[in-house]
């Protein structure tokens, strides 16, 4: 059986033999690279420098919240805003697994810039067990490349640090509720962020349209949530789909962009049922999203695939 706080104590003493200089880390606001900081930081105290880089694809409000995080944590941290850097990049590239690479690749130029001025010569990440086992290696197909697996470029210089590389979701959660951090029970968000619920071109447009669905997404599911008409789902988002349909405003012909809903129930991610969300709760999610949106949302669909065939994320 696990044991967290034995982990804890364990980790952080190989940490402390494994860093023998300066180290910085990525760190999103979820709960993998937060438990990752934590830790690191108790090894090596302000010897770690957290970074958090805004890609132009994170959610409503997340700049602030982490910040906040942060500062409640009692690290030693910097933000960095690379929105311009990342959309650039991601000019006219629609393949998921290119796109996926593409964001991994630049998380590491922009993570050497800073290791170069804080003198730093390792890498930490919250990588955890899903993610080196769904990005695929000589024995198993890659499902989807995670980025800070599959994304990371062959000529990197930094040493790479992955203290909670064996631990699945449910694992990383216990680590975390008992070094007492907030986010132990945040959903999980993927590192390219919001550019892989973009399916197409991740450009500041598209971006802006799955931030507002997303954010009203989960403030009705936890909304409903809190009023005892469901159980919050494990992870849950919306997705912006590379199609237009037909529509009516008002009474006119319309041809508006399509919203797909993603809800799900899982333990460590590595399999998904769908969440039976109530009907109710569907209807307001569809409602705000057609008349508060101004970006002409015309038609939104719920995903009731399950993991497998499907994968949790679209991308």
């Amino acid at each position: 059986m696990f044991n967290a706080d034995a982990f804890i104590n364990e980790t952080i003493e190989s940490l402390k033999q494994e860093i023998q200089g300066n180290a910085i880390i990525a760190c999103s606001g979820g709960v993998d690279s937060t438990v990752a900081a934590v830790l690191v930081s108790r090894a090596i105290g302000d010897r770690l420098l957290t970074i958090y880089v805004n890609n132009g694809f994170m959610r409503k409000g997340e700049d602030e919240e982490v910040q906040k995080m942060l500062t409640d944590l009692n690290v030693n941290f910097q933000i960095i805003d690379a929105s311009e850097e990342f959309y650039k990049a991601l000019q006219g590239v629609l393949d998921p697994e290119k796109k996926r690479k593409i964001i991994g690749e630049k998380f590491i130029r922009i993570f050497e810039r800073s290791a170069k001025e804080f003198n730093a010569e390792y890498l930490v990440q919250g990588t955890i067990a899903p993610d080196w086992i769904e990005s695929g290696d000589g024995v198993r197909d890659t499902i989807k490349s995670h980025h800070n697996v599959g994304g990371l470029p062959q000529d990197m210089k930094l040493k790479i640090v992955e203290p909670m590389y064996d631990l699945y979701k449910d694992e990383v959660r216990e680590v975390a509720r008992a070094l007492n951090i907030k986010v132990s029970e945040r959903q999980p968000f993927p590192g390219p962020a919001l550019a892989i619920r973009v399916i197409g071109e991740a450009n500041r447009e598209n971006a802006a349209i799955v931030r507002d669905a997303c954010a009203i997404v989960e403030e009705e599911l936890e909304k409903a949530s809190l009023e005892g008409k469901m159980v919050r789902p494990w992870q849950y988002f919306a997705v912006l789909l590379p199609c237009q349909s037909v529509g009516v405003q008002g009474d006119n012909r319309a041809y508006g962009k399509t919203i797909a809903i993603r809800a799900v129930e899982s333990i460590d991610g590595m399999s998904a049922a769908y969440s039976r969300i109530p009907y109710e709760v569907l209807d307001k999610i569809s409602m705000r999203i057609t008349r508060e949106m101004k970006q002409n949302i015309n038609r939104v669909v719920y995903d009731i695939t399950n993991k497998p065939p499907a994968t949790i994320e679209w991308e």
